[in-house]
């Protein structure tokens, strides 16, 4: 373990990390915000904090090896939640505690969603917009930032980009360069970003509310400027657009890298994971319309399924906005939205979840093991876009599921332990550990009146559901920590 390197490395990040507090001082004095102290603390914080780690270990260069790497992202994605805390801390208006604070920093850069705030209509516009902002750092990560764009400073290679990207397979590139690779997938996520801003505006929004929710949507983070979430536009035209843009963020950027450079769609037609996420979201949407129908035959459901649908965008996409209460036709449709949550968006994406790609490929390693019991000789090999793939690749999607459901049930029973009763812990640990948000019970809409201890857990699991679970696990190793 290279500890100097790892702080060199933090201390160039928390700098890096503090000028993103300059857009929302910016956005705040152009709106006329009476109080900017916050944000300005916070930069002299964050920026100073990594100067003083620089400085001292700016002599020590040494090759990234890979636990220095898996011990970078973790640290990093901790301080970033303290670092990232003191605008909400230190805003009088909020009245926040420390670990409210916290929490509201990680689920911003987790791309979670949940929050403690209420009364968000009538928040200073930095505050909002800098909530957005975390949301969208945290889609693809703002490590992999730093990779695409600063390799002069020394923070490149392969393993601060593995330790944060998302999916079963995290080695593939897009050119011979991974800095290349992180700025292509960066330009990408940018690029769609600004055009479903512009989008936004066109069909009304304020250039304020179009850019903040264009960082959540595309990021499928769900945060909102307003308390009633997407359902304050009321705005079926605005739903469609967010619907687009949040199943895009859904899907892998480098996906979308390769059809803007080969001017094609055939990428994602052939790609077997596009198709099984969409295949499996519309067959949820039939059950939803099958559901309306059954149960209001008169036709007045019409505009309710257009709002449900457009939740189970939302939801299947861990982004996490609510156009209209999801909790209000009972248990049946309120879980079937929350549990598509489980397995998520794309590999490669800026979803949450199991990722379908894992899911895909448990399916038909079941299937094989079925035909093995028919065929006991015969050798079945799962592919993936035609390819098969190493058997290693199946073992570590069986280990992920594995551990994903064990720290889904620690959390679950520690939530209990806490006091809360089973629906409501249910979705705690389903809104944290699958950075969705919203969950059920007393967390369906926000946690503002969760107790400390549920706080912390929320952290630790939105953490490990953004980490993917293993690049945390790992540093907690006995053997990581050996020569």
């Amino acid at each position: 373990m290279q500890a100097l390197i790892v702080i060199r490395i933090l201390g160039i990040l928390l700098m890096v990390f503090g000028l993103t507090f300059i857009p929302p001082w910016f956005v705040g004095w152009v709106m006329g915000d009476p109080d900017l102290t916050p944000f300005t603390l916070s930069f002299v914080i964050s920026v100073s904090l990594g100067a003083v780690f620089w400085a001292l270990t700016r002599q020590y260069r040494r090759e990234l090896k890979l636990r220095d790497g898996l011990l970078i992202v973790v640290s990093f994605w901790v301080v970033l939640g303290l670092i990232g805390s003191t605008p909400f801390y230190l805003q009088p208006d909020l009245g926040l505690s420390f670990p409210q604070a916290v929490f509201e920093s990680v689920s911003g850069i987790t791309t979670t969603g949940a929050t403690v705030i209420t009364g968000l209509d009538e928040l200073p516009r930095s505050l909002l917009f800098y909530r957005q902002q975390l949301q969208w750092l945290g889609g693809l990560g703002i490590i992999v930032l730093v990779v695409a764009f600063l390799p002069l400073l020394g923070v490149g290679g392969m393993q601060l980009y593995k330790g944060e990207m998302t999916g079963p397979i995290k080695d593939s590139r897009l050119s011979g360069r991974i800095s290349e690779t992180a700025k292509a997938l960066w330009l990408v996520y940018t690029g769609i970003t600004v055009l479903c801003a512009f989008v936004y505006k066109i069909q009304g929004m304020t250039w304020f509310d179009a850019v903040s929710h264009a960082f959540s949507t595309v990021a499928t983070g769900g945060f909102s400027t307003h308390d009633a979430s997407f359902g304050h536009f009321d705005n079926a035209l605005m739903e469609v657009t967010a619907m687009v843009f949040m199943i895009l963020g859904a899907t892998p950027m480098a996906l979308h890298f390769v059809a803007l450079r080969r001017g094609t769609l055939e990428g994602y037609f052939t790609s077997a994971e596009v198709r099984f996420f969409l295949g499996w979201m519309a067959a949820v949407a039939v059950i939803v319309i099958g559901f309306f129908m059954a149960n209001f035959p008169d036709g007045s459901w019409i505009d309710t399924v257009r709002l449900h649908l457009f939740n189970l965008v939302s939801f299947a996409t861990t982004t996490g906005y609510t156009a209209t209460d999801h909790t209000a036709f009972g248990p049946f449709l309120m879980l079937l939205l929350i549990m598509t949550t489980i397995i998520g968006g794309c590999a490669g994406s800026t979803t949450g979840g199991l990722k379908s790609v894992r899911v895909m490929l448990l399916a038909r390693q079941g299937i094989n093991e079925v035909r093995r019991l028919v065929h006991p000789h015969a050798v079945f090999v799962v592919r993936l876009g035609g390819r098969p793939l190493d058997p290693g690749v199946i073992s570590a999607v069986w280990a992920f599921f594995a551990a994903w459901m064990f720290t889904f049930l620690v959390l679950f029973f520690a939530m209990l332990m806490t006091g809360m009763d089973i629906e409501s812990a249910l979705g705690a640990v389903i809104a944290t550990l699958a950075n969705l948000g919203p969950g059920v019970g007393s967390v369906a809409s926000n946690f503002a009146s969760e107790s400390t201890t549920v706080l912390w857990l929320g952290m630790i699991g939105m953490i490990l559901g953004r980490l993917e679970i293993f690049t945390v696990l790992a540093i907690l190793l006995p053997m990581f920590w050996r020569r």
